[in-house]
């Protein structure tokens, strides 16, 4: 594999991010998050509603900074090699969140969402995997 290789596979990993805000922001309809957050405190919705907004955020600023600098962090300096191990680490605490903390299956009601589902769950796999060879592997391929 070379480093060409590794850039198309970061911005594939950059497009990701955008698939999963879709997939976020499409989650409050399917979990009826408006009723659940309808009994609690004002601020606590606030809370949550703020929360949800960061992680948007952050998904953006994920995938325009893997997008833009997908070069760069091929290239393997140390600061690149950080910001990719960060994203490992990351994606790998959200895969571990989703195999052991959340119970979605009262949600998974038709197959579509199962679908959907699994694609979340292979889109984090695959970013732990690129931020991961990249992190280990990143200026030591050829060109």
């Amino acid at each position: 594999m070379n480093n060409s290789t590794l850039v198309h596979l970061l911005q594939l990993a950059a497009v990701c991010h955008l698939g999963l805000l879709w997939a976020g922001a499409s989650t409050p309809k399917v979990v009826g998050l408006r009723k659940h957050l309808a009994v609690l405190p004002a601020f606590i919705r606030r809370l949550f509603y703020v929360y949800f907004s960061f992680i948007g955020m952050l998904l953006i600023g994920f995938g325009l900074l893997t997008f833009v600098f997908a070069s760069t962090l091929v290239a393997g300096e140390p600061i690149a090699r950080a910001v990719c191990s960060l994203l490992a680490l990351f994606w790998t605490a959200r895969l571990v969140v989703a195999a052991f903390v959340f119970d979605v299956r009262p949600y998974l009601t038709n197959w579509f969402y199962r679908v959907g589902y699994w694609a979340l769950n292979c889109t984090f796999i695959y970013l732990v995997a690129i931020y991961t060879l990249v992190a280990w592997k990143g200026g030591q391929l050829g060109q």
